[in-house]
């Protein structure tokens, strides 16, 4: 089967022997060279069908060359001492935080004082009596019961006036509060409970029912459905809201992942979907925006009115905002880094060498993130220390690609030409303090998306992957900044 595949594979770029026979040496030479590219295509692309299959997807890179000589970019034999040209001492004040102690019950847990205590007093076998108390041993276990309903109750006795009076009724009774559904069963810690469930403990609906069976409980998954985009209905103005603080802010990540919908229109077969997602860091929140498809029109909309730093990938629809007034699209280090990351396997020493470079310009974010410096400290410092870095490594890519040591069609080459083209956006973080060096935190932001299309597969309709868009936003900065989503 192998051999059959490879057969049409190749056989475009492979002659006969009689072929070959009229042919001028530059044109053998450009057959070998065609054929030098499609073989280290698809020794490519089967690396990677090998890393999909048996490999870890994790993207940690370790160096097994000596610094210097990655550096440099010669063949240094590694006894060899570098020459020492100048000594630059650099000093900083690093801040350590002591953890809080855990308890005293060997090291365990302490477990919060506000939980229900349930007291069991276990008194000794033989008879005490005379004798005198002088403590006690207290030995606390974390217990749990399964959720459990209850009902509550809204009386509202009825009164009747003994005398007529002009104007009013004769019947006297309280108001009923405001409910989220008017006759219906559903409570609001319900409402919550169900909804976060699902968006955020990724449980569909089918297995919540399920579960409410065992406990004497059945909800028709219909009437679930309907109990969340009722509830959903409350939040919409909480969501408008919500989405003008996101845009109002001068500095947005974006980025877009799919979901599948159920289409009407389309029998047998689920429409590919797109949320658009977009997290302010400075203010800690997130915003999913639904939209049919992957084309510019969504994006262009939502951020007709935004003013100020928009980061992102390479992806094309992007660039139209990078010629918009009063936007400075930044680029994505991570997603540059991933191109070096793919040529690995093909090219390891110059891949390498930029990886390694590319792990020093990672190693000040970190400082600056360890030391909680201010914006103005961490522009200050990556001027000292990663800029320095950033203009070696362009001028090393120019050599590498305008040089012709590096093919075009090589995963090398790709990978310098990707970063080339985007080199003034991917270090235009270094000029500014509350910049981030990539958009891995909006990447973040998108990965209960990923883990809860695993669970219930797809959107009922083009209205819940908008509602799904909602809660996932208000879910989300709930994640974000530590607040519990129930409450």
């Amino acid at each position: 089967m192998w051999l059959v595949i490879l057969y049409f594979i190749f056989a475009p770029v492979i002659k006969t022997d009689t072929a070959y026979e009229n042919l001028s040496r530059e044109e053998l030479l450009s057959v070998l060279s065609e054929s030098n590219i499609m073989i280290l295509k698809l020794k490519h692309e089967l690396d990677q069908m090998k890393r999909l299959v048996f490999g870890s997807r994790h993207e940690r890179f370790v160096s097994s060359v000596p610094q210097q000589q990655l550096a440099l970019g010669l063949d240094i034999a590694a006894a060899e001492e570098p020459q020492v040209v100048s000594t630059q001492t650099i000093q900083y004040t690093r801040t350590k935080v002591k953890p809080a102690k855990r308890g005293d019950n060997g090291g365990r847990m302490k477990l919060p004082a506000d939980l229900p205590r349930e007291q069991i007093i276990i008194e000794p076998d033989e008879d005490v009596t005379g004798m005198k108390r002088i403590g006690q041993e207290e030995t606390e276990e974390l217990e749990y019961t399964p959720g459990h309903f209850f009902v509550r109750q809204i009386i509202r006795p009825k009164y009747a006036r003994l005398q007529e009076e002009e104007g009013k009724s004769n019947i006297v009774i309280g108001n009923l509060p405001a409910r989220i559904i008017e006759k219906g069963i559903a409570g609001p810690g319900l409402l919550a409970q169900v909804t976060i469930d699902k968006y955020v403990d990724h449980l569909p609906l089918f297995r919540q029912t399920e579960r409410f069976k065992r406990a004497g409980i059945n909800i028709p998954i219909s009437t679930m459905s309907d109990w969340v985009a009722r509830g959903c209905r409350e939040l919409e103005v909480l969501y408008e809201v919500h989405k003008e603080l996101v845009l109002s802010s001068g500095y947005l990540e974006g980025d877009e992942t799919t979901i599948k919908v159920l289409d009407k229109d389309k029998k047998g077969k689920t429409h590919l979907g797109y949320y658009w997602v977009y997290r302010a860091p400075l203010e800690n929140m997130v915003l999913f925006d639904y939209r049919p498809g992957r084309g510019g029109t969504g994006p262009k909309e939502l951020l007709k009115d935004f003013k100020g730093y928009l980061q992102t990938d390479g992806y094309d629809v992007y660039d139209y905002f990078g010629n918009q007034q009063g936007i400075t699209l930044v680029g994505c280090m991570a997603h540059a880094r991933r191109k070096f990351n793919d040529a690995l396997a093909n090219d390891r020493e110059r891949a390498g060498h930029v990886l390694t470079e590319m792990q020093k310009l990672y190693a000040t974010e970190r400082q600056a993130k360890e030391e909680n410096l201010t914006h103005e400290q961490r522009y200050a410092l990556r001027q000292q220390e990663s800029v320095p870095i950033l203009k070696e490594l362009e001028q090393w890519m120019k050599e590498q690609y305008g040089g012709k040591s590096a093919l075009p069609e090589s995963r090398i080459g790709k990978a310098i030409a990707y970063s080339l083209r985007r080199w003034e956006k991917l270090c235009l973080y270094t000029t500014d303090g509350k910049l981030q060096i990539d958009n891995n935190l909006v990447e973040n932001a998108i990965r209960p998306v990923a883990i809860g299309r695993k669970n219930y597969l797809f959107a009922g309709s083009h209205q819940a992957a908008q509602r799904a868009a909602m809660l996932y936003s208000l879910l989300g900065t709930c994640k974000i900044n530590n607040v519990n989503p129930y409450d």
